[in-house]
């Protein structure tokens, strides 16, 4: 059994209600002596660690006894109680605790009571159970998009649902190809929970996602949640449809409903499609040969409903070789917008008409106690049928009788078993007979007829005790009186005055109640019912069962088991209120929480379409019952179902000859014994008493019926995650924000209350709580509601962005949801941005009547460039002028609603963007520096405008555009790691210059974990990467790409969880790259082309992979950096001997490389060797390429450098910052030569040219910030003033060091003086912005864009056409890199994407992306032969005077390579759709 007796067991003084002790001094009888009896009950599973009950009865004692009770194990004999001394008759329960045991266990429990002259043992096996925890997750929804934070909850609670505070050793979220994303070590829940969220990346992995647990016990809890892109719809469509029809119905209701998702309806049209598929359908004879279908087509009415009465007979529901069911598709359009959704509804074809079941009957029936039951009518669809005649028949009883349904359906019955002989009873139920007609492929209806056996109870003298059940499940807090039937045999009870029957009740695979009945007995009254009050409280859910027994004079035992279901309920009671329950958006509301004092609350509120779509996985009460490791015990669990030894033998088979007839003794009946009862309790007895049937031998070659076992057990957390099977397809809602996500600890008073501010969704939203008391455990809230609703609101149609010059409408739409008519004044905030003409003659006000909507059209022209705000007010005016013959209202709340949107005004042509940087470091004296600022002379007007930056530190700019470093789209494998590398740079130099804030960490973290995620979407199965992922024909590992993935995931472990075998299996997928000279062979493309060195193109790899090999801490004597030093050592001694061409880019390289592997001397030879080659200028030093695009001889600033020689000089600056203990002066003069020409090169969000410039150069910057870190002593004071009035002034210093100062230069183009004086560098920056008109010229890309139609002839180019690209390749290499196709949308059109998404099928294509209002196409090369690409483009909003737009070609690492032309919508002139 497995727990230790508790001290002072036989008096130990418990709690009423869980009776955990019962001491009964029983009646004693004057009659003869009998001897004693002797009965143990203990359960047959036995749960370790927490308290657990066994019933002793004790009865005619004689003498005094001992009782000792031990268990026997692999482990060894554990005594639970001894020496109980014993001197009276007694019925005794009481509790033990077996010890923890560290897994499931089947031992051997023995019984030993004895006396002077008695000795009783026996012995039995039980199975111990190892404690477990209920442990669940709640997540804020069920399902996520790209970008949104996923918040969860991890509750654990003990087996009477009180709160655990156990320690998690493990947990970690997994995404649908089973990486681990985020992960959790050690943590201990505090109050039972602990509230967890993790942000999902903007591209990640899409579908099922879980959060795995791993408690203490070794289990696995799962919680499963979706992440998918979904386009919210603006309504639902609503398809009502009867569940289940039967052939014979000659009609059924169809009706859809368009619902808004802030529960309005929706004014439209609707065509209804319904379907009966063939069984065996052909795609050769067209669509008649799929299915049968019917369509409806109509407008929607008022409350947007369509309903329609369709006849059945067109989808011949009685022929065979259609499916059973029927499918309807609606689809509606709204109005005015032809914006589309679509539902679906099903119907099931049964040709079952009418059903009978036994409700409420009992297994077994006892001669001379009326066996009695239920039987349920239903139709077809389920629907109970009152008033009909039921026929009831019972052969063994010789019966036949007819009864009557009630209103609900159920026929009671009732059959006198008195004259019963066999040890079974059949009883048949039936309504109608079936039609026994038949026809080939013809069904006919069928009448299901209910039969039920029920096997007798076995009794040697005929005495029986029977127990009601009942039909319903009780409610928890009621005292339920139990009804027990009796007939008592007179010769069995003799001269006895009273019996007493004993009572356990079972709950959970526990005992958990005892007591006991004393009936007085009269002679002639053997027969009649007594009642035993038992209270219904939490510890007896879900399922409780009582066995009730007696012991007659004889030593019989009669008794009796029924199962009772109960409501699954809590003991801490939860309620929520909302002070008020409706409100407007942004205003206040309170939340009231209602449970047991100290409790600790979970609060969620969600719009109400997240719990539509998963209510089954909705945390519940049901659900919560369903973690019990066991629900019901029925049986004995499996290791525990051998007989037990039966002292009685078994009765030897003797056939008998009757009148010539041989007889022979039956074997094996189904009546059921006491033991029987028993058993199916779970209780497993220790009695001197006969408790089973007489047994016949065995025959020889009988085999014998292994005894059946069933443990009602649950899988822990598998009903929880797993939700009910799911429809074959499930339309998605519409899921905004989380409301509320918040703890609260509730006062002494048990209530808890917060403010909330309602959002601007105008939805319904619904509210729960769950609270953990460590007095009354869990309790869960009902749902409740809060209406955010507005009486009437205006919405804004407008393009994203328009071109100055061009006009488009900006339409105000009221919409009015009031039960009344409102009298609305719509108003346009006047702005100097912009000129507005109404396009209709205007009115002081509009009627608008209920449900109703009302347009209101300016046509627009915008003025100034950048983003222009629009501002419309509409206000309900207190009016006498009638609407519609009454008089309008103004509501109380909410009278007046506003609305701000901005559009984007762009300038014509092509944005540029020049930088200009400078480190001024002041000593002692002030430095100054000429900032002169120019335009081109084919500038667009206005279009100019410039900044000036100042920082005190030299990565302050990158640091606040860590996910924005480039103006370029991270579309691939290699440039997704720019969002994350420089995180790790910019997180190492903070720590190291203790510079690093809390707010900052946080947001690094943030995007090294959300880089994380994106880039496992690149991953390969064997562990390596690739640009664009493992996709079908681009499915070659990326050599150089896998390392610095490697790299980067080692050096992020510092900051975020990386699952270990990430960088495992890429460190293995490499070192199988190595060939036997050390040195790597290549794998898949490197994008950037300037980075193949010709002969040395597997030097400069394998060097780089040597220096992420490095990075990430390998030692040298690993045997894979160790072979691959030796390949660059042999290398460089080729080229020092002029084997062969030196390449600087691999100098630089391996110069890094050797620093890195603290080979100081041949850093020294390379670093001098590169020195002799580099460029000295302008106080700076770098490093060039031999082959560079050509420099246009015009440009009046110099261009930033090309990304190949931003890369190699930040090499070999990370070459001089390296070394074993700190830089000497003399590397860090040669640094800051380097670091004053890297800083020129910056952009301005503080990135480079391109990617892996970006990084490198960010990683060099950073150590060499770190190594000059000095905390000045004195502010350094900036001023910058322009030749004319211009003047402002700065002050940088320890405080604000990292803060991002700038100004807007007032001027331009014009000249300005930047001045700096006091200590440290201060690093300035210049941004000039302006746009060019394109201008036919030689690009290196050949770029030709057409729309089809050409022309404005055909009606449908007015709203749709398609954009056709040439692209090719003319510059000076055989191809380019890998280049961005940047197609910007015609102002008021949008692209088709699944058009755009038909382009990645293409050759060279990798990837597509819809980006505001642009299209990028990425090419992974372009060369000289044609590449054709198109899609198409629809109209959105209408324009007017709508200018070209632009598309640009350009090599991702080579931006000085671009070609730029324009195109036309091809009905330019007026309204786009005039």
């Amino acid at each position: 059994m497995g727990k230790r007796w508790l001290p002072s067991l036989a008096l130990l003084p418990l709690p009423p209600p869980l009776l955990l002790l019962l001491l009964l001094l029983l009646p004693t009888n004057a009659s003869a002596p009998q001897k004693p009896i002797y009965m143990v009950m203990v359960p047959s599973l036995l749960h370790a660690g927490t308290p657990e009950k066994g019933c002793l009865l004790f009865n005619h004692l004689n003498e005094t006894v001992t009782v000792k009770v031990s268990m026997e194990s692999v482990r060894g004999n554990q005594s639970l109680f001894t020496d109980l001394v014993v001197d009276k008759d007694l019925f005794h329960c009481a509790s033990f605790i077996v010890p923890q045991s560290s897994s499931n266990e089947v031992m051997f429990l023995t019984v030993q009571v004895k006396g002077p002259t008695h000795e009783f043992r026996r012995r039995s096996t039980v199975l111990i159970k190892t404690k477990e925890s209920l442990v669940f997750a709640q997540t804020d929804k069920p399902i996520y998009k790209p970008g949104q934070m996923v918040r969860f909850r991890v509750v654990s609670l003990d087996e009477n649902f009180h709160p655990l505070n156990e320690l998690i050793p493990l947990l970690y979220i997994q995404d649908s190809k089973k990486n681990r994303i985020a992960q959790w070590q050690n943590f201990r829940l505090e109050g039972g929970l602990k509230q967890l969220s993790f942000p999902l990346s903007s591209e990640p992995t899409q579908g099922s996602y879980k959060v795995v647990i791993r408690t203490e016990s070794g289990r696995t809890v799962e919680h499963p949640f979706s992440v998918k892109e979904f386009v919210l719809p603006k309504f639902e469509v609503k398809v009502a449809v009867p569940e289940t029809i039967t052939i014979l119905e000659e009609e059924m209701n169809v009706s859809v409903c368009g619902i808004y998702t802030y529960g309005k309806p929706v004014p439209g049209h609707v065509t209804v499609n319904i379907c009966r598929k063939y069984s065996n359908p052909s795609s050769c004879f067209g669509e008649e040969s799929l299915a049968f279908c019917e369509k409806f087509s109509q407008q929607l009415d008022g409350r947007g409903c369509f309903s329609q009465l369709v006849k059945t007979k067109s989808f011949q529901l009685k022929r065979q070789e259609y499916e059973m069911q029927l499918d309807v598709n609606a689809k509606i359009q709204e109005e005015g917008t032809g914006v589309e959704e679509t539902g679906k509804g099903l119907t099931k074809i049964t040709r079952t008409i009418t059903k009978l079941s036994f409700v409420n009957v009992d297994t077994h029936f006892r001669q001379g106690i009326p066996f009695v039951g239920q039987v349920l009518l239903v139709d077809g669809r389920g629907t109970p049928i009152p008033y009909e005649m039921i026929f009831i028949g019972a052969d063994e009883a010789n019966q036949n009788i007819n009864t009557t349904t009630d209103k609900n359906g159920l026929a009671r019955f009732s059959i006198n078993t008195d004259d019963i002989m066999g040890t079974s009873l059949t009883v048949r139920a039936k309504y109608k007979d079936s039609n026994v007609c038949y026809g080939f492929r013809w069904l006919t209806e069928e009448n299901v007829e209910a039969w039920h056996t029920a096997n007798a109870v076995f009794s040697p003298s005929r005495s029986f005790v029977h127990l009601e059940s009942l039909p319903y499940k009780l409610r928890c807090e009621q005292t339920l009186a139990v009804q027990a039937h009796y007939i008592l045999n007179d010769e069995a009870v003799l001269e006895r005055k009273e019996l007493v029957f004993y009572y356990l009740m079972m709950a959970k695979g526990g005992i958990v109640r005892a007591g006991t009945h004393v009936l007085p007995v009269t002679q002639g009254h053997k027969k009649g019912h007594f009642s035993i009050l038992i209270s219904m409280e939490t510890d007896l859910a879900p399922v409780a069962r009582l066995v009730l027994y007696t012991i007659l004079p004889n030593g019989e035992v009669v008794g009796d088991t029924v199962k009772y279901e109960i409501e699954k309920c809590l003991a801490n009671k939860v309620d929520l209120v909302f002070h008020p329950n409706i409100g407007l958006p942004a205003t206040r509301a309170f939340l009231s929480v209602m449970a047991s004092p100290q409790s600790l609350c979970g609060l969620r509120a969600v719009d109400q379409s997240v719990l539509l779509t998963k209510p089954e996985a909705e945390l519940s009460a049901s659900l919560v019952y369903d973690l019990l490791p066991v629900k019901d015990l029925t049986g004995f669990p499996k290791g525990v179902n051998q007989q037990e030894e039966d002292t009685n033998g078994c009765l030897k088979q003797n056939d008998t000859y009757i009148n010539g007839i041989l007889y022979s003794p039956v074997q094996n009946t189904n009546e059921e014994d006491m033991y029987g009862f028993l058993k199916d309790m779970g209780l497993k007895v220790f009695t001197n008493l006969n408790i089973r049937k007489p047994k016949v031998c065995e025959r020889l070659g009988v085999n014998k019926i292994p005894a059946a076992y069933h443990l009602v057990s649950q899988g822990h957390m598998d009903a929880f995650l797993e939700s009910s099977e799911s429809p074959t397809e499930t339309t998605r809602s519409y899921f905004p924000e989380t409301w509320i996500w918040d703890l609260v600890i509730v006062d002494s008073t048990g209530v808890a209350e917060m403010e909330v501010t309602v959002p601007d969704t105008i939805t319904e939203w619904k509210a729960g709580a769950f609270c953990l008391s460590n007095d009354t455990g869990l309790g869960l809230s009902p749902v409740i509601d809060f209406q955010a609703f507005q009486p009437f609101f205006v919405d804004l149609t407008m393009p994203y962005s328009v071109i100055r010059g061009e006009a488009f409408t900006l339409k105000a739409t009221v919409l009015n949801y009031l039960q009344t008519c409102i009298r609305v004044g719509v108003q346009l905030e006047a702005s100097p941005d912009f000129l507005a003409t109404p396009e209709e003659k205007e009115q002081k006000s509009h009627c608008i009547c209920m449900n109703e909507r009302h347009t209101m059209s300016w046509a627009v022209i915008p003025k100034s460039l950048g983003n222009v705000n629009f501002t419309v007010s509409a206000e309900a005016l207190d009016s006498k002028e009638l609407c519609r013959n009454e008089v309008p209202v103004v509501p109380e709340r909410g009278k007046k609603d506003t609305i701000i949107k901005s559009l984007l005004v762009e300038p014509e042509g092509l944005e540029n963007e020049v930088t200009f940087n400078s480190l001024l470091c002041p000593t002692g004296a002030e430095v100054s520096e000429q900032i002169s600022l120019k335009l081109p002379s084919d500038v667009v007007e206005e279009s100019a405008r410039a900044s000036v930056t100042v920082l005190g530190d030299i990565l302050g700019s990158a640091m606040q555009n860590t996910q924005d470093l480039l103006k370029m789209p991270y579309g691939c494998g290699e440039q997704n790691m720019v969002l994350f590398a420089p995180n790790i740079y910019v997180l190492d130099y903070l720590n190291e210059t203790e510079q690093l804030t809390q707010e900052i960490k946080t947001k690094a973290i943030t995007y090294l974990n959300t880089g994380y995620q994106r880039q496992l979407n690149y991953k390969h199965r064997d562990g390596s990467y690739s640009t664009f992922g493992d996709k079908p024909g681009r499915s070659h590992a990326n050599t150089w790409l896998t390392a610095f993935v490697l790299k980067s995931f080692a050096q992020a472990r510092r900051y975020i969880f990386i699952d270990e075998s990430h960088i495992t299996q890429a460190l293995t997928w490499l070192s199988q790259q190595q060939k036997d000279n050390g040195c790597f062979r290549s794998s898949g493309s490197l994008l950037n082309n300037a980075m193949k060195g010709g002969v040395e193109d597997e030097v400069t790899l394998s060097a780089y992979i040597t220096i992420a090999l490095l990075e990430m801490s390998l030692p040298v004597t690993h045997p894979v950096v160790r072979n691959a030093l030796f390949c660059l050592d042999t290398a460089w001694k080729s080229a020092r001997r002029g084997a062969s061409g030196n390449h600087v880019y691999t100098k630089a390289l391996l110069a890094y490389a050797f620093a890195l592997a603290g080979n100081q001397d041949t850093k020294k030879e390379i670093l001098k060797s590169l020195d002799e080659e580099a460029v000295k200028e302008d106080n700076s030093v770098h490093w060039t390429r031999a082959q560079k695009p050509r420099v246009p001889a015009d440009l009046w600033y110099q261009p930033q450098a090309p990304s190949a020689e931003v890369e190699m000089t930040a090499y070999v600056l990370l070459a001089y910052l390296t070394t074993e203990l700190v830089p000497t002066r003399e590397d860090l003069t040669a640094a800051m030569l380097i670091v004053k020409w890297l800083t020129k090169q910056q952009n301005s969000h503080g990135g480079f040219s391109s990617t892996q410039d970006t990084v490198v150069a960010l990683h060099a910057l950073s150590k060499y910030g770190a190594a000059t870190f000095t905390r000045a002593k004195k502010a350094a004071h900036v001023t910058i003033q322009s030749s004319g009035a211009f003047y402002t002034k700065f002050q940088v210093n320890n405080d604000n060091q990292l803060l991002l100062q700038r100004v807007t230069l007032p001027t331009v183009p014009g000249d300005y003086t930047a001045k700096v004086a006091g200590e440290g560098c201060v690093y300035l920056q210049t941004s000039l912005k302006y746009s060019v008109l394109p201008r036919e010229k030689e690009f290196p890309f050949a770029l030709v864009v057409q729309t089809l139609p050409g022309t404005c002839e055909d009606l449908k180019a007015h709203t749709t056409f398609q954009i056709s690209l040439n692209i090719s390749y003319i510059g000076s290499r055989s191809d380019s890199n890998m280049a961005i196709a940047d197609v910007k949308m015609v102002s008021g059109f949008i692209p088709l994407k699944p058009t755009v998404k038909m382009l990645e099928r293409s050759v060279h294509v990798s990837r597509t992306e819809v980006s505001n209002n642009h299209v990028l196409i990425y090419l992974d090369k372009v060369s000289n032969q044609m590449l054709t690409l198109f899609f198409m483009v629809q109209q959105d909003i209408p324009v007017r005077d709508l200018k070209p737009a632009i598309v640009k070609v350009y090599d991702y690492y080579e931006k000085d390579e671009f070609a730029v032309a324009k195109y036309s919508a091809p009905c330019s002139a007026g309204y786009g759709n005039a």
